[in-house]
């Protein structure tokens, strides 16, 4: 049987994940595309802690922990510094979860990819503060619980458009992926790494502890929600050139995504047909941009 994931591992056992993590298993993927000659910005999320205690790690690349705002500034100075000794082989990343990228780090993000800064920024988004208890972030889906959302008061906001604000920037690579499909994500990081400029990847990785759901299902879930068209799989060049990776040819209706989850015990009827109906909105939108 030929193999279509690249056998290198430099990701090792001893990490600190809980029980069906989809970050680590996105960390895997990663680091099976980008290889050893890697080096990681990663600033306060949850693989800050899942690396390991100082002074062991889980990983068998250089890792800066940086401040939880600095993650994509750290990657651009790290960059300009390799380039500056004529190290132009090796590939930096920044490596954050959705607190540190929609929220506290948009403004370096921003500024990072405003310059065109040649590194590739990876967000691991499991939708909500998960590392320091759960807390709702611009990534939480509407009506979803968490502890600062509870099931009185849920999430009343859409999740933040953060690849519509990164395509504003007319950088030259964005792209979505899922730990449910691994080869597309391989594909799509070893597309970055020949690309030369500031390249966005955003990666859905579900939390069973955050999300109240089983450890087994995690890739379950990852499936469901490109197969209910909630987190579609597409990349965009230049800003303006869509193209839609996986388009499902009878999509499942978006309460057999839901239904797992704890989070969303509390929907109603009515919210659940109007979670359905924005996602239809946004999957016809989406394919009238890859029309174009």
């Amino acid at each position: 049987m030929k193999l279509t994931i690249p056998e290198q591992e430099l990701m090792c056992s001893g990490h600190l994940a809980c029980q069906g993590c989809g970050a680590t298993l996105a960390m895997r993927y990663a680091l099976k595309a980008l290889g050893k000659n890697t080096v990681l910005s990663i600033p306060a999320c949850c693989w800050s802690v899942v690396d390991g205690p100082f002074p062991y790690t889980s990983l068998d690349v250089p890792i800066f922990h940086t401040a939880f705002e600095t993650a994509a500034s750290a990657a651009s100075g790290m960059k300009a510094g390799l380039e500056m000794l004529g190290d132009d082989d090796v590939q930096v990343v920044a490596w954050a979860g959705d607190g540190g990228t929609f929220d506290i780090g948009i403004q370096a993000l921003s500024g990072a990819a405003e310059r065109n800064d040649n590194f590739i920024y990876i967000c691991y988004d499991n939708e909500a503060y998960m590392n320091t208890g759960i807390q709702r972030s611009s990534a939480t889906p509407w009506r979803s619980w968490t502890t600062t959302t509870p099931e009185k008061h849920p999430k009343e906001t859409p999740k933040k458009d953060m690849v519509g604000i990164m395509a504003a920037h007319r950088i030259p690579y964005v792209a979505t992926c899922s730990i449910a499909y691994p080869e597309d994500m391989i594909r799509k990081i070893k597309k970055a790494k020949e690309i030369k400029g500031c390249k966005f990847i955003h990666v859905f990785a579900p939390c069973p502890t955050g999300w109240r759901t089983a450890p087994e299902n995690c890739v379950k879930l990852a499936r469901l929600a490109v197969q209910t068209r909630v987190f579609p799989l597409y990349e965009i060049t230049n800003g303006v050139d869509y193209k839609i990776n996986i388009k499902p040819a009878k999509p499942r209706p978006v309460i057999e995504y839901l239904k797992p989850q704890g989070r969303f015990r509390h929907l109603t009827e009515q919210d659940v047909a109007q979670i359905q109906h924005t996602v239809d909105w946004e999957w016809e939108r989406l394919m009238k941009r890859a029309a174009e």
